[in-house]
């Protein structure tokens, strides 16, 4: 029990020291991928429906970027936050025909060239969020044509390209297409439903990225875990239990069971990598109740987990295949950086008699400060 109490002590401080110096101008806001919902008729209309960061385009935020923060025009960004619709509205009609230039749908027939339809807005409401306005284009597509692919330019970040059905809601293909890359050729005709193996890989890769190079919280939890202990033994155990704990909770929110506000969930998970970290300092050995405490925060950062896949959509019948994917692809992730992690230090040094004093410890530190970081960005900035 007093062992508890400092760590929690101590979790206390870390978080909340950083509040104290940490100046004003420390708001940060990450750059979620867009997404382009794909109507296709069989008359040969075609739509697309962008569901965007009409912000970020406005004020030229840039490439190379996750957070508006880090680019030379934040403050322009921020000015746009505030914007009545009808002002960001015109403020966008400025650069439209660069934004229509700035996208290519190919198909075999050609490229095609879209014209805006709409511009939709929501009111401003809380500044310190960004909101998703919507831009919907318009074209049609030649009679010969087969197939597709979608991009468009890198400063326009990430998307999420979802293809519906006639007559449906609900996307028969979903995918992430990165910043600057091309999406594969997609069938124009007929029901384009993906196969369970296509899936599969395609959430492999998915779950990959968000660990390396994507997910650096998730990447200090499982160094934090890696510090404290480098036997395998030990490494399998609370590897396991976390693996276990987020494939439940993601399987659970996928299928709508559960579900959880990310405002709460993001500063859980910041918790969660400032405790393992305090603890590696508190303690020198492995105690019996690590793992469980790994499956609760595992059970959290599944949740976490989940909003990125909510971003793609799993299509009901290959729920299974993407849910079991993306989970392999995170474990491979999360193994990828043990083994970086072993042979970076453990190899060389966990033997050694100064590992905890000049390894561990100031690891553990430098981990629990950014985690407190994160933590205080994401409750108060």
């Amino acid at each position: 029990m007093r062992r508890f109490v400092k760590v929690f002590f101590i979790l206390l401080v870390v978080n909340f020291m950083p509040a104290l110096v940490l100046t004003t101008g420390a708001n940060a806001h990450e750059i979620r991928p867009s997404i382009v919902d794909v109507d296709i008729q069989r008359d040969g209309d075609i739509t697309l429906e962008i569901k965007l960061n009409l912000e970020v385009i406005v004020a030229e935020i840039g490439t190379g970027v996750s957070e508006t923060q880090q680019s030379k025009n934040s403050d322009k960004y921020d000015a746009a936050r505030k914007l009545e619709p009808v002002k960001l509205k015109e403020a966008f009609s400025r650069i439209e025909a660069g934004f229509l230039r700035s996208i290519f749908f190919e198909t075999d027939g050609g490229a095609l060239l879209f014209d805006i339809k709409s511009v939709t807005v929501p009111p401003v409401g809380d500044i310190e969020l960004p909101r998703t306005s919507i831009i919907t284009l318009a074209a049609k597509i030649p009679s010969t044509a087969k197939d597709f692919t979608w991009s468009w330019n890198e400063y326009l970040g990430s998307s999420v390209l979802r293809v519906k059905a006639e007559n449906s809601d609900k996307p028969v293909f979903a995918g992430m297409v990165n910043a600057g890359a091309v999406s594969k050729p997609i069938p124009l005709e007929g029901v384009v439903i993906a196969g369970g193996f296509e899936v599969f890989t395609l959430y492999i890769e998915q779950g990959f990225i968000h660990i390396l190079p994507k997910g650096l919280d998730h990447i200090l939890f499982v160094v934090g875990i890696f510090l404290l202990s480098t036997k395998l033994s030990s490494l399998f155990w609370q590897i396991s239990s976390f693996t276990i704990a987020h494939t439940l909770t993601l399987g659970l929110a996928m299928a709508g069971i559960i579900s959880a506000p990310s405002s709460l969930v993001e500063p859980l998970i910041a918790l969660s990598i400032v405790f393992i970290a305090v603890e590696n300092v508190m303690t020198s050995n492995l105690s019996r109740w690590r793992p469980y405490l790994v499956f609760l925060f595992g059970l959290l950062h599944g949740l976490g987990f989940a909003s990125v896949l909510n971003d793609i959509g799993l299509q009901p019948e290959n729920f299974i295949y993407g849910l079991l994917g993306f989970n392999i692809g995170v474990e491979i992730g999360q193994l990828t950086i043990i083994l970086i992690c072993f042979l970076l230090v453990g190899f060389w040094f966990s033997k050694k008699t100064y590992y905890r004093r000049y390894i561990t410890n100031p690891a553990s530190i430098a981990i629990a400060l950014m985690g407190s970081f994160w933590f205080v960005e994401r409750v108060f900035l």
